[in-house]
């Protein structure tokens, strides 16, 4: 069934979706906790040791979801980088928020509303530390404008793809890193050290006040490098690997080993929360940014030789991987771990998404999400319903889009639309998790339902603006 036509003239533009606008007053009288949100960039659903990976080691990881709450099936907002940041940034699915593309170029509009203003306007201090991709410097989405008191990393996404450039950006003023030369690969200064740091900083100088650390890290992205001295790198560095070829084998090990790098990072935020005493009173989520990308293909490792959408339990796989709508592009990792609130060792496959964050700390904060949200409080999921005054309420359905698809997801079913002109597909994935079978002839009804839902989702996209060109970032020789 070929609806695309059918969907531009419907009119997206008249079609604001209401259905998913599910705003509660908080009901849990807790203290408000602190809150670190740390987000791993491209770290794929099957990439840590918790889920049996055969070659990727992380304990502390495993610790925390072992005394916490693992979750099966919360989805990443977006299938890239940008557009999923600004979903959960606004609890606003990519039918309706800002940040819809991922060139870099996009920002938050000057009105948007972030987790970190509604934080800020309830107590808390706010800090940032890692790669933004909502606003370059010079526009009206920098984080410094949308409730963060402090932002440490890279603003541009781009200025990202490196782990040694020239400088990073604290509050839209550059910090130089001593002996980077624009060289991706080789430089004196490893920037994500330094990230690291300021996040730790952070947290120890706001151990008496209410704090939000939002932490999207951008290891284990590529272009992938670390220092030589680094513990983990000294691990992969000699390991003989299948992996696609001599390039491949040396960028899996560098993988590998960023992954066991922010696995030990993790840790020591973690003991540094035990050291200050404040670890009974903060909730910690670790999760990925969007689906995993099957890196180091061969003949022998076709979903790729670390296979982050590979079951290695099952061999089964979730279909695709970062860039689009499929399972593989929108499955990720999500813990949350909070010491005699979150039960232990729960897992639970209560179906959400990003922007559920929004109205969820909002709740934890004491205080009412923006009404514009497309996400639902998760609170008594986490904290248990017998803790909690109400059920767990369920989406009607969940959305994405991009320039190019989109795809719905009701209960266990799932259309996706892979690219435009191409018809709806549609999945049972109660049945059919790895998205084999193509069932939409079978089941026209509730397609028609699900497109609808599609048709209703979107409205117009708009940008931020530029206030001052020169302010932004112009390519890392050029810069």
């Amino acid at each position: 069934m070929n609806r695309c036509d059918f969907l531009k003239t419907i009119g997206f533009a008249a079609a604001i979706c209401t259905l998913t606008n599910c705003t509660t007053a908080p009901t849990t009288a807790v203290d408000k906790p602190n809150i670190i949100y740390i987000m791993m960039d491209e770290w794929g659903y099957f990439e840590w040791s918790g889920m049996g990976h055969p070659i990727l080691w992380t304990p502390n990881i495993d610790k925390i979801a072992s005394e916490g709450i693992r979750f099966t099936q919360f989805l990443a907002g977006g299938n890239v980088c940008a557009p999923t940041r600004s979903t959960l940034m606004t609890g606003q699915h990519t039918g309706h928020t800002t940040v819809r593309s991922n060139g870099g170029g996009t920002s938050l509009c000057a009105d948007d509303i972030t987790i970190a203003r509604i934080l800020k306007d309830a107590g808390y201090v706010t800090g940032g530390f890692g790669k933004w991709g909502l606003g370059d410097a010079g526009t009206t989405g920098v984080p410094e404008k949308h409730g963060f008191d402090t932002f440490f990393g890279y603003y541009h996404q781009v200025h990202a793809h490196t782990y040694y450039p020239r400088y990073l950006i604290r509050n839209s003023k550059k910090v130089s890193l001593e002996g980077n030369t624009g060289d991706y690969l080789l430089g004196k200064t490893f920037s994500h050290n330094l990230i690291h740091a300021e996040g730790l900083a952070f947290i120890r100088k706001n151990k008496d006040h209410p704090f939000f650390a939002y932490l999207p890290w951008t290891p284990p992205h590529g272009y992938w490098a670390m220092p030589e001295d680094d513990p983990a790198w000294q691990k992969y560095k000699d390991m003989k690997w299948d992996a696609s070829n001599q390039k491949g084998e040396y960028d899996a090990q560098m993988y590998a080993a960023m992954v066991e790098m922010v696995d030990r990072q993790i840790g020591e935020i973690m003991a540094l929360l035990k050291e200050l005493d404040i670890d009974k009173n903060t909730l910690v989520f670790v999760c990925g940014d969007n689906g995993g990308q099957p890196y180091f293909k061969n003949k022998n490792h076709p979903h790729g030789f670390l296979a982050p959408n590979l079951d290695p339990k099952t061999s089964k796989r979730f279909r695709g991987g970062k860039g689009n709508f499929y399972e593989g592009g929108l499955r990720i990792p999500f813990i949350v771990w909070w010491p005699e609130k979150i039960k232990a060792g729960t897992v639970s496959d209560h179906l959400g998404y990003f922007p559920d964050i929004m109205p969820t700390l909002a709740e934890l904060a004491g205080i009412e999400p923006p009404k514009n949200t497309d996400g639902i409080s998760i609170v008594p999921t986490l904290l248990g319903v017998e803790n909690t005054t109400r059920t767990q309420e369920q989406h009607e359905y969940l959305y994405w889009e991009d320039p190019s698809s989109c795809a719905v997801r009701m209960s266990n079913w799932k259309a996706i639309r892979p690219n435009k002109g191409n018809s709806f597909e549609l999945y049972d994935l109660s049945k059919d998790p790895e998205e084999l079978h193509d069932v939409a002839d079978q089941y026209p009804d509730i397609l028609e339902k699900m497109i609808m839902y599609a048709i209703e989702a979107h409205t117009p996209s708009r940008r931020g603006k530029v206030l001052e060109a020169s302010m932004g970032f112009k390519g890392h020789k050029n810069d």
